[in-house]
């Protein structure tokens, strides 16, 4: 690396200086100066490497000398702001400036828009009226509702409601599978004024009860099972007009529930507006207008689910509801989004992989798709760049947001790999305003990690009934009277073309030695080796890092990660697979691999029969593990099985057992003793 020469007056190639004059009275003297640069590079965590710029301070200027490869003037310009600052005010908490702290704070927000007097729900009935007869919802099986067939049947779900004592903001649980009926019931909550609280029929009975006890929830629409279903609310002689009920912007819509770190879910409530914000958002850097279809993929418990069902019909679209049992067949879900004439779809980037995969595998022309939005994990350069590969033609969106936050705030909106190897969040969406913070809510300089927080229509109402971890993460915004602000726990930076970047999560740190470690900094790293194109980093019984990679080949990792990492943070074990276990939701499964961490640090009882071994080599296909390492008491699912690659056991078995057999005998020498009369 080139380091900053020594100053004189001739000038050095791929160096430049900036000055700026120091204010009257300003001390700048050596040890004052020597202070103050240490403070701004503590301040920018070392972007840019300290070697990278110098500063001195003579004849009454401030002259800081930069590399131009790592920085550009206004950069140079910013940085020497932050050491006037340091100088004037040693004490003070903050370098920024205030024309810096304005640019943060306004020019960095998403840009400001009049939202409509309207509530998504109302939207659609301005559709409803306009084509009537159009197709609103089908299912990758043929089913087909009209925007007419929805409305009615919304209509005297949100009378049956009423009918039952639905009050305003009274929630309302929707227990139901994803088909045309669950999108009424969810349109049929909204118009009667409810909240909106859905519960996946598969959740475990005490989760839904411990979900519906917090939630003060009294009603449940469900196929069957609950306060009533759809069939029985048509069935009940309720009319079918429009109910007429006033729903104010500020009203609550909807509560997720998330996972907690103590361990017990959140109810995340979020308001219309915010709601209406969001789904304005997607309308517009998704490119989805009148007769656009968008594929509803994600799980009802998924916040994307939500504008996944209803923002097409917001314009005149139609929603293709795909099954579950169809997701979890790549081939039949590719099959699904070309048939369907799928334009714009949703899924996380473990997914994606798995459908570059089946497109390398059985090409495809899906020609009436125009966009892919990835979301719910970080997604690499490497898999960008494999898509445009593929699909030059399809734009590809990284969304970012959380739960409480009314889903994405961010979205950056690719029609080209990124230069760099990571991929950025992009800039906030309309009303949203970003901020980039230290412990205090202070902004940090732009370029330097911090803690990202929101604030705007998009920050929800806090956790239902939850008011110690509501005041713990939404707070009064400082910088804006009135308004809330939530506080992520994601750690990120703003890049110098003003987009966001993530950098990991502030809880996941683990010690390792006595250290603390930041997973998130180990997998960014693992990501940056050469020759690993997906990794994820576990903690094996507390104390040993161990590390899965994807790639074309193996690689030395560990020398690799040794040049940049000390020690204690190289994992101490590198597991190389074909690809990583995936949750039913299509997310790296850390659950999982951890357990398969575990297993591979241990003996397995090897397979005995011709069966046996034929089923373990099926297993270490779909699972990514070796064979040898597959024992004939080891379980598919403590393997890191889910229902997804459970699909695949069957479909690579030629179909002799089925999904049935592998959930009930998930043993390895149990499952061969079924599959043996057939194989």
């Amino acid at each position: 690396m080139t380091t900053i020469p020594q100053w004189t007056t001739a000038p050095v190639a791929g160096v430049a200086d900036y000055e700026v004059p120091l204010p009257d009275g300003l001390s700048a003297s050596d040890t004052a100066l020597e202070t103050a640069h240490a403070r701004v590079l503590a301040a920018l965590s070392a972007e840019p490497d300290p070697a990278a710029l110098a500063v001195s301070a003579t004849d009454g200027m401030l002259r800081l000398r930069y590399r131009t490869d790592v920085l550009d003037r206004a950069a140079a310009a910013r940085i020497a702001g932050y050491h006037l600052a340091a100088l004037a005010a040693p004490r003070r908490r903050s370098l920024l400036s205030e024309a810096e702290l304005h640019y943060q704070l306004e020019e960095l927000a998403g840009p400001p828009r009049t939202l409509p007097d309207r509530r998504v729900h109302e939207l659609i009935e301005e559709r409803v009226a306009a084509q009537p007869d159009a197709v609103a919802v089908a299912t990758d099986d043929g089913v087909r509702w009209t925007y007419a067939e929805l409305d009615a049947r919304a209509n005297q779900v949100g009378r049956a409601l009423l009918a039952r004592g639905l009050r305003p903001e009274g929630v309302v649980a929707v227990k139901m599978e994803r088909t045309p009926a669950w999108a009424a019931a969810v349109l049929g909550v909204l118009k009667a004024g409810g909240v909106y609280l859905p519960v996946e029929p598969h959740f475990p009975a005490g989760r839904v009860a411990a979900m519906l006890s917090r939630a003060g929830c009294d009603l449940v629409v469900a196929d069957e099972g609950g306060t009533f279903s759809v069939a029985d609310a048509c069935s009940e002689g309720h009319p079918d007009g429009a109910l007429g009920v006033r729903v104010a912007a500020d009203r609550l819509a909807y509560i997720y529930f998330t996972s907690g770190s103590t361990g017990e879910p959140k109810g995340a409530m979020c308001e219309h507006a915010g709601f209406l914000n969001h789904v304005l958002a997607k309308l517009d850097d998704l490119g989805i207008g009148a007769g656009q279809v968008v594929a509803q993929t994600a799980p009802q418990c998924f916040d994307i689910s939500l504008w996944q069902l209803l923002s097409a019909l917001v314009v005149g679209g139609r929603t293709l509801l795909v099954a579950q049992e169809t997701i979890l067949d790549v081939p039949r879900f590719v099959d699904a989004v070309e048939r369907g004439r799928v334009n714009v779809l949703q899924v996380v980037p473990s997914y994606l992989e798995a459908v570059l995969a089946e497109l390398a595998a059985r090409p495809r022309e899906l020609p009436d798709l125009r966009c892919v939005s990835v979301t719910g994990e970080a997604v690499k350069a490497e898999l960008v760049r494999r898509w445009f590969a593929v699909r030059p033609g399809v734009r590809l969106v990284n969304a970012y947001g959380l739960t409480e936050t009314s889903d994405d705030t961010n979205h950056e909106v690719m029609d080209r790999p990124p230069d760099g190897d990571r991929v950025p969040l992009g800039r906030p969406v309309g009303n949203v305003r970003v901020y980039v913070v230290d412990e205090d809510l202070v902004p940090v300089p732009l370029g330097a990690p911090g803690e990202i927080v929101f604030s705007g229509v998009c920050v929800g109402r806090g956790y239902v009934n939850d008011p110690e971890r509501t005041k713990a993460a939404f707070l009064a915004d400082p910088y804006r009277p009135g308004e809330r602000l939530y506080r992520s726990g994601d750690h990120g930076r703003w890049r110098p073309d003003g987009k966001l970047e993530f950098l990991g999560r502030r809880d996941s740190q683990v010690k390792i030695r006595g250290f603390r470690v930041e997973l998130g900094e180990v997998e960014n790293a693992l990501l940056g080796v050469a020759g690993v194109r997906d990794g994820a980093v576990v903690v094996v019984r507390g104390s040993q890092l161990a590390a899965f990679c994807t790639g074309p080949e193996p690689v030395d990792v560990q020398g690799q990660l040794a040049v940049s990492l000390p020690a204690y943070m190289v994992p101490a074990v590198v597991h190389w697979r074909d690809r990583l276990p995936l949750t039913g939701n299509g997310k790296t499964d850390r659950r999982a691999l951890v357990a398969l961490a575990e297993q591979l640090a241990r003996p397995t009882d090897a397979p005995r029969t011709p069966v046996e071994r034929r089923l373990a080599a099926a297993w270490a296909d779909v699972l990514g593990v070796p064979a040898e390492r597959i024992g004939r008491h080891d379980h598919f699912f403590d393997l890191g099985g889910t229902s997804l690659s459970a699909v695949k056991l069957v479909v690579a078995l030629d179909r002799a057992i089925t999904l049935k057999d592998v959930t009930r005998r998930p043993v390895l020498a149990d499952l061969a003793r079924l599959l043996g009369p057939r194989a």
